[in-house]
């Protein structure tokens, strides 16, 4: 479970077993959890967090998309991103 950035109390991270699924980030902060997709920062699921606090959530994926990308490739390789899915592109 690398954490791959930490940003205004926010835990970004991903979970080693999801490589098959499309490129994507999980988000904790005390107890609200969420999953956001890369490709739109849409919110796959959300649990304990209040609107406002998605809304920053999504602009923080949104403003950091691009290094949480990058972060995927490292972590599961640029050529294993499974299939496309929610905001991805072909």
């Amino acid at each position: 479970m690398p954490t791959v950035l930490r940003i205004d109390g926010y835990r970004f991270f991903f979970y080693s077993n999801e490589r098959k699924e499309p490129p994507h980030v999980h988000v904790e902060s005390g107890a609200g959890i969420a999953k956001l997709w890369l490709g739109d920062a849409r919110i796959a699921y959300s649990l304990g967090f209040r609107t406002a606090e998605l809304a920053e959530i999504r602009r923080l994926v949104t403003v950091n998309r691009t290094i949480l990308q990058e972060r995927w490739d490292e972590h599961f390789g640029r050529w294993n991103r499974g299939p496309r899915g929610p905001g991805q592109r072909g």
